[in-house]
């Protein structure tokens, strides 16, 4: 028996369907769900979401198919799903990505309540906290480029992309998994959501601004249309192969 969603769980269906939803009150606290059929992370925390709007009735829960409304999913960023906003009103609070059900479930506790009154303490004899120090050495552009090389050169084809290729993190990665899957190409993979300097690296280093991005014999090949085209003519096999 399918258990129906509570009253403030809606589904959006347009962005000015969302406009409505989020105008009906601004001072509601309302958390966005973006999401998609094919992520598997996405269908735990749909579940957590649905919970939350279970606990939370006075939050209004808004969700997302990030792909099906990609106006939407652009307008605030979304580069892979699950992903989660969480506003009052049109005024950020929060963003959570991926499936942290512990972070998200804290951040709408943190939002939904009151805030409570701060009682300062008069005096302490506490010393300051110091300064964190640094863990490890700041990598310079040289060793950063030569740590993505390595990468890059970890496989004959090595796939940079959102997530793992058994869960991605956004459609074209999921998409260019599914045309080397089908072709019988084994590929190396890098998450590159799991390293911000490795992202930002591979973009200057191959002048290519988005992701995924397919390396073989550790060089740049292309981005997905790049790949369709060349399953499409049969120089991807070629390439593989030789």
């Amino acid at each position: 028996m399918t258990v129906a969603a509570p009253e403030n769980v809606r589904e959006v269906t347009s962005p000015e369907h969302f406009q409505e939803l989020l105008s009906a009150d601004l001072e509601r606290v309302s958390l966005i769900n973006f999401w998609a059929p094919w992520a598997e992370p996405c269908k735990q925390m749909n579940d957590v979401v649905l919970e939350l709007g279970r606990k939370y009735p006075q939050l209004l829960v808004l969700q997302v198919e990030a792909e099906t409304q990609s106006d939407i999913s652009e307008s605030f960023e979304i580069e892979s799903v699950p992903a989660f906003i969480i506003l009052r009103g049109h005024t950020l609070l929060g963003r959570i990505s991926g499936a942290d059900a512990p972070a998200l479930t804290d951040a709408v506790a943190k939002h939904t309540k009151p805030p409570a009154a701060v009682k300062p303490l008069a005096k302490t004899d506490r010393a300051p906290a110091a300064a964190e120090a640094l863990s490890e050495k700041e990598e310079t552009q040289e060793e950063l480029n030569e740590r993505l090389r390595a990468l890059m050169n970890k496989d004959k084809v090595v796939l940079f992309m959102k997530g793992e290729p058994d869960a991605p993190r956004c459609g074209f990665s999921r998409r260019i998994v599914g045309l080397l899957q089908d072709q019988g190409v084994p590929f190396a993979h890098f998450d590159i959501l799991s390293d911000e300097k490795v992202r930002a690296g591979m973009k200057t280093l191959n002048n290519w601004p988005t992701f995924p991005q397919l390396i073989v014999n550790g060089e740049f090949v292309g981005g997905l249309d790049i790949v369709q085209e060349m399953v499409e003519n049969g120089e991807l096999k070629e390439m593989v192969a030789a």
